[in-house]
């Protein structure tokens, strides 16, 4: 028998009561050799990131606080601050471009590890070491996890100092000038995830997603692409459909809902009866077309205030700004749960499963 057939078949050293297992911290090492490329990467990518959000977040807190304090409010002179701040909206206000960073970040770290071995066939020779196969798979997993995780969090800090001057409840010290045009609720759909600490549970929840995939696909890239199409839809579900029903909402009928507030819903009824868009639209034609607006849709305070002047009641469901850490903590809790669950899977699966 060759050498090569004897590593064919991999051994169980944590079985063997003989062989005495490597210290956990020898996988440190290991684990930092075998994966610096890509945990460099991620550094480069993240670190450059930061640096751009520096100096963006420093001209746009500058901004901010210039057209704040302008004195009197009215003044051109005001209105010309305030537009250099309302200028400032770039392509990283809405958050969207940055929805990607945590799933690149956890695709590219997470699909590798386990994929690559299997996929290149080191596996054979790695899993002779003493180390173990399920000792050596829980290592590189937390190890690399816990990097990832942690990167996250740091970077997710200056996330939310960048972002703070477009939530009026962060700047309460400031006096607002209610010129100001561009506001955004705590809850914003791709803001609410870059901050707090769901930016590093989807980072981390999209680490395991690519290492259970790498060992269940057993190539990296494939690995890759299946990750994404998966944290896609998990995002998806989770802000479209999920994320709202962390708490129960509250349900008002006044028209002055605040600005800070994340709307669920809105409905007009009359009688406690929805009502429909074509009703709406007849009866705005009768205040004149200013009122009825584009497609008859009442979207005016001055519509708004002839409709309860008929009978008319705005119902409308929404999430408080207050509710922004419950829901963060929620949130996250779900999503290091679940990538608790990705982990051990993968693990159980190395251990049982025969590759």
């Amino acid at each position: 028998m060759t050498t090569l057939a004897t590593l064919a078949v991999p051994v169980r050293q944590e079985e063997d009561a003989s062989v005495r297992p490597l210290p956990w911290r020898r996988m440190a090492w290991v684990t930092w050799r075998q994966h610096r490329t890509a945990l460099t990467g991620m550094a480069a990518l993240l670190g450059a990131l930061a640096v751009y959000l520096w100096f963006a977040g420093l001209q746009l807190h500058h901004a901010y606080a210039a057209a704040t304090a302008c004195h009197p409010a009215g003044s051109l002179a005001c209105g010309d601050l305030i537009n250099t701040f309302d200028g400032k909206n770039g392509f990283l206000t809405n958050g969207l471009i940055l929805q990607i960073v945590p799933a690149l970040i956890g695709a590219f770290v997470g699909a590798p590890v386990l994929a690559r071995e299997i996929e290149s066939g080191t596996f054979r020779f790695t899993w002779t070491q003493g180390f173990g196969r399920w000792r050596w798979t829980l290592a590189k997993l937390v190890l690399l996890a816990g990097t990832v995780a942690a990167t996250a969090g740091a970077i997710s800090v200056l996330f939310s100092w960048y972002y703070q001057p477009y939530f009026p409840a962060g700047n309460q010290a400031l006096p607002v000038n209610k010129e100001i045009t561009f506001e955004a609720s705590a809850f914003a759909p791709g803001l609410f995830d870059l901050r707090g600490v769901s930016f590093a549970a989807w980072t981390l929840a999209a680490f395991a997603l690519a290492a259970l995939a790498g060992m269940l696909i057993r190539r990296v890239v494939p690995a890759i692409v299946t990750a994404l199409a998966v944290y896609a839809a998990l995002a998806i579900a989770a802000g479209g459909f999920l994320r709202q029903h962390y708490l129960t909402p509250f349900v008002t009928t006044s028209l002055n809902v605040p600005s800070s507030a994340w709307i669920v819903s809105q409905q007009w009824t009359k009688g406690g009866r929805p009502v429909s868009q074509s009703v709406l639209s007849q009866v705005l034609q009768g205040g004149g077309p200013l009122l009825a607006g584009k497609g008859g849709v009442p979207k005016a305070p001055g519509a708004w205030q002839y409709l309860v002047q008929h009978g008319y009641t705005l119902r409308t469901t929404y999430q408080p700004a207050s509710r922004f850490w419950p829901f963060q903590w929620i949130e996250g809790g779900w999503l290091l749960a679940l990538s608790l669950l990705l982990i051990a899977v993968t693990v159980w699966l190395v251990r049982r499963r025969v590759v």
